[in-house]
């Protein structure tokens, strides 16, 4: 069943696959996508199910920064009260629209850690990774069905 699951890709694998590559694992989710958009899969389902799941999953991390981001701060950086002070002011003033490149390979999620921990507004948040997210998907998405057309 796994095997089949794993060999005979769908919505539910790029919803699973997209969701993990937005975690702090190291995955990623475009392979999927192009090759269901190669395969006849709908482009409109395709990008709207890989957006969410990747959204989702940058939610989780979120949400690992606001829990943990106090211990990771102070026992694993081991940054001071002051310098924590400058960084939360310097994030929220130009920061926040970082989370917009939070898609990007290596630096994204971590961006949406560091966005947790510094406890960026929610709907700010969900507005700047969303709209990347989706954006990149479409791009793919446009570059996979003009290089099949």
């Amino acid at each position: 069943m796994l095997y089949d699951w794993l060999n005979q890709p769908g919505y539910v694998s790029l919803f699973f696959m997209s969701f993990l590559a937005s975690t702090l694992l190291p995955l990623g989710s475009e392979w999927l996508l192009v090759m269901m958009l190669a395969g006849g899969f709908d482009p409109f389902s395709t990008v709207a199910i890989a957006t969410v799941g990747n959204y989702l999953g940058a939610v989780v991390t979120y949400l690992i920064g606001i829990a943990g981001g106090r211990w990771l701060i102070e026992k694993v950086l081991r940054v001071s009260p002051e310098q924590q002070v400058r960084a939360q002011t310097y994030y929220s003033r130009y920061g926040s629209c970082s989370l917009f490149f939070s898609w990007l390979p290596i630096v994204g999620d971590p961006l949406c850690l560091v966005g947790g921990m510094l406890r960026v507004n929610f709907g700010l948040f969900t507005l700047l990774v969303a709209s990347g997210k989706l954006l990149r998907y479409i791009v793919t998405a446009w570059i996979t069905l003009a290089a099949a057309g």
